[in-house]
């Protein structure tokens, strides 16, 4: 999962964002690190630990460490970038028109029940996503020892839509026939691809050596993006968009809507921190390091139903934020043993403190008005789309946690490294945890090494996914006004059906590889990994029946569907991955670098939780069961060429992303997209002057995944909506097409 790889910046822990991830996506369940936050042109490199690291860096690292190392050298660079989607979209016919039968009335389609027959003129072809980048990176002496590193980013991105033509009636009949307006209508009303945003990003790196033996550092950033998506379209006819107040019946918005979630995000994180020697040789490391991430939610053209007349078309409907401070003191020292080069002897303490809150929206983004339940016409309450977070489901939640640490590591001789680590951890919400490691790496030839490592590692249950709540009011026949929604597992709603406090999850992990770079310029790695996680943090179905309302009845609380996270699987990941890279200069022709890659992972289901008050309920079901296992390709091929010649370069690379798939609720309607290549392309010129341009291509021929309609159940494969909502959003490489690109930048 996102959350199970820990980020670092600068070796120093990363905040994690404040939205929880409970859309059907890979990561479900999630708050993960947001990486958008960190302008390319900021990063001196990407270290990555492949090993489970919780025994040196704590909570997260069950699958191993990303470290983001920014840029301190001088000089700088500017470019502008812009890009744009030019794409014929795969599968989805460009429409020209209903068709019309001699009746003067649109034909229906008898593949589609409820939808008209359409003409088209081949697939529909498109140019939008226009995307515009500035960005820049400049480096600064300060005095004679020390460094400043600036980095901004401005970022202004249209959205791509790639819905296809929706078919069904938008308007009500007049008197047994179709409005004339369905002949007009605009077919592809529906918006379905990226969100359109606008964004700022600014990063620092500083340092200043303050002695021989001490250096002050601090590095920081500030971010803020403005996100605008869409919801589904909502027809003239469909009773979302009754006024209620009105008889006959008469829509809020003459011709629909299409509800839209606008998102204000700010990111904010500082670090400061001083190392150096003391005394005989120990190095230390003392450092703070604070960072904030806040979501504010707004929904747009959009209303609450239960207020007709009087309901808002815009509303505030709450904020997310979650807040980490950190504190660090690393120390190390190198013991001469007499053998070898002696031993490292590394060891630390940590403090950390984490606060998650939600903020209620405004009155009626969450509330029921006049015509919710009981009036008769029950209409929905809260704001379509998002309803907002309710009084109810404010929270402000605390936790800190104490860390000790203890590595060590020598070189037996030059051929055997050895390595050991332990870590001890309290959590004031759930108590203690202890994790170790040990590692080898043995080199008999020089350019030829075997490594293998055994760790226990684990990942503490986020704040988001114990306080995490929202609730909507829906009207259930024969039940009433009942509250449905995800529900912290502490409230008396999830209680009552059985959920326990969360625990961390727990990992064992192996893993070994081999080593090749015994011919100059060739480097070959080969790796394998399994991963057992046991106790994994997962959210449960929404949980209704009979069963549910008797036990919330007899608890004395009023629900209808509720869903929480647990504690609910034990998995195994495993899997290999081999590497390899080439670099062959030439006298005639210039410098080549060629790297291949291939890649295969499986994840499959050891154990499933049951509720002892519910044990014949499915808390994870056959969907999530299947997107956990067999939604992300199990194997992914990788190739690439860099060439580089006096002032010409070109950039080719090509990923072979496997077999994905999509599961519907019964296997009779599953879907397997099936492999795809993706091809980028990129040429570049520095003419002089430190100049550069570049064009290129990314996903330059165009592909598409398999569309979602080319079964036969009900016109469609994947769902009833299939024909207007052709790509499965679990798709590897998106379904956005082609994009085109240039780029000048000036280096200095």
């Amino acid at each position: 999962g996102p959350d199970q790889t820990l980020v670092l910046v600068n070796g120093k822990r990363r905040h994690t964002s404040a939205l929880l991830n409970l859309n059907g996506s890979v990561g479900r369940g999630s708050a993960a690190v947001d990486l958008n936050t960190i302008p390319p042109l900021a990063i001196e490199r990407i270290e990555v630990l492949r090993d489970g690291a919780a025994s040196q860096y704590g909570s997260d690292a069950i699958a191993g460490v990303i470290n983001v190392q920014l840029k301190r050298s001088e000089g700088g660079r500017a470019q502008i970038t812009y890009g744009k989607y030019i794409t014929t979209v795969e599968g989805v016919p460009n429409f020209t028109g209903l068709q019309i039968g001699t009746n003067g009335q649109p034909i229906v389609d008898p593949l589609a029940s409820g939808t008209y027959a359409i003409d088209s003129d081949g697939d529909r072809k498109v140019r939008d996503g226009g995307s515009l980048t500035l960005a820049a990176n400049i480096g600064l002496p300060v005095g004679s020892r020390g460094y400043l590193n600036l980095t901004a980013q401005v970022n202004d991105k249209d959205p791509t839509n790639r819905t296809g033509p929706d078919r069904r009636r938008n308007y009500a009949l007049v008197g047994g026939k179709v409005d004339p307006r369905e002949l007009t209508f605009n077919r592809y009303e529906h918006r379905y691809g990226d969100p359109k945003l606008s964004d700022f990003n600014l990063f620092l790196n500083a340092g200043y050596e303050l002695s021989d033996a001490v250096e002050f550092y601090t590095f920081g950033s500030f971010g803020i993006r403005d996100a605008n998506s869409a919801g589904f379209y909502r027809q003239s006819s469909n009773s979302r968009n009754n006024n209620y107040a009105t008889n006959p019946v008469t829509p809020f918005y003459p011709d629909g809507f299409l509800p839209l979630i606008v998102s204000e995000i700010r990111d904010v994180a500082g670090a400061a921190g001083i190392r150096g020697k003391i005394g005989d040789g120990i190095n230390y490391d003392l450092s703070a390091v604070h960072g904030e991430n806040s979501f504010h939610f707004f929904v747009e053209n959009t209303r609450n139903a239960s207020f007709g007349f009087d309901s808002q078309r815009r509303f505030d409907a709450g904020q997310l934020r979650f807040g980490q401070t950190t504190v660090n003191l690393d120390l190390q020292k190198t013991v001469d043993l007499g053998i070898g080069d002696g031993l490292s002897v590394a060891v630390g303490g940590e403090y950390r403190s984490e606060n998650f809150r939600i903020v209620r929206g405004d009155f009626q983004s969450y509330a029921g008005g006049p015509f919710a339940s009981p009036a008769p016409q029950n209409a929905p309450a809260g704001a379509q789309v998002f309803p907002g977070f309710k009084p109810s489901n404010e929270v402000d939640a605390s936790r800190d946690s104490y860390a000790g640490y203890l590595e060590l590591e020598t070189d037996i001789s030059s051929a055997l490294t050895l390595q050991a680590a332990g870590r001890y951890e309290h959590f004031s919400d759930f108590g203690n945890t202890v994790n170790g490691k040990f590692a080898a790496r043995f080199e008999p030839i020089d350019g030829l090494a075997a490594r293998g490592s055994i760790s226990t590692g684990f990942r503490a249950p986020s704040l988001h996914q114990q306080f995490y709540s929202t609730t909507s009011t829906n009207n259930i026949v024969g039940v009433g006004l009942v509250e449905v929604g995800t529900f912290p597992v502490t409230s008396p709603i999830a209680v009552a059906l059985g959920s326990k406090p969360l625990t961390p999850e727990k990992s064992l992990n192996y893993s070994g590889g081999v080593t090749f770079s015994m011919i100059p310029g060739l480097n070959i790695t080969a790796d394998y990994y399994n991963i057992r996680i046991k106790d994994r943090i997962v959210v449960t179905e929404n949980l209704q029946g009979p069963d549910v309302v008797r036990l919330l009845t007899a608890a004395n609380l009023q629900g209808g569907a509720a869903r929480f996270f647990i504690n609910g699987l034990d998995t195994r990941t495993q899997g290999v991955e081999l590497v390899g890279s080439y670099r062959l200069p030439t006298d005639r022709f210039g410098t080549f670098n060629l790297s291949a890659g291939y890649s295969y992972n499986e994840t499959k289901i050891l154990r499933r939780a049951v509720l002892p008050t519910l044990p014949n309920l499915t808390l994870f079901g056959r969907v999530e069961s299947l997107r956990l296992t067999d939604a992300q390709p199990r194997d992914k091929i990788s190739a690439g060429l860099t060439w580089d010649y006096d002032i010409l370069g070109l950039t080719a690379r090509t990923n072979r992303y496997g077999k994905v798939l999509v599961a519907g609720s019964t296997a009779a309607f599953d879907q397997e997209l099936s492999a795809k290549w993706i091809t980028d392309l990129e040429l570049r010129a520095k003419p002089g002057m430190g100049l550069e341009l570049a064009i290129g291509a990314n996903n330059i021929f165009d592909v598409y995944p398999d569309t979602a309609f080319a079964g036969t159940v009900n016109g469609n494969n994947f769902g009833a909506n299939g024909y207007f909502l052709p790509y499965s959003s679990l798709s590897p490489f998106g379904f956005n097409g082609r994009y085109l690109y240039g780029r000048v930048g000036v280096s200095f």
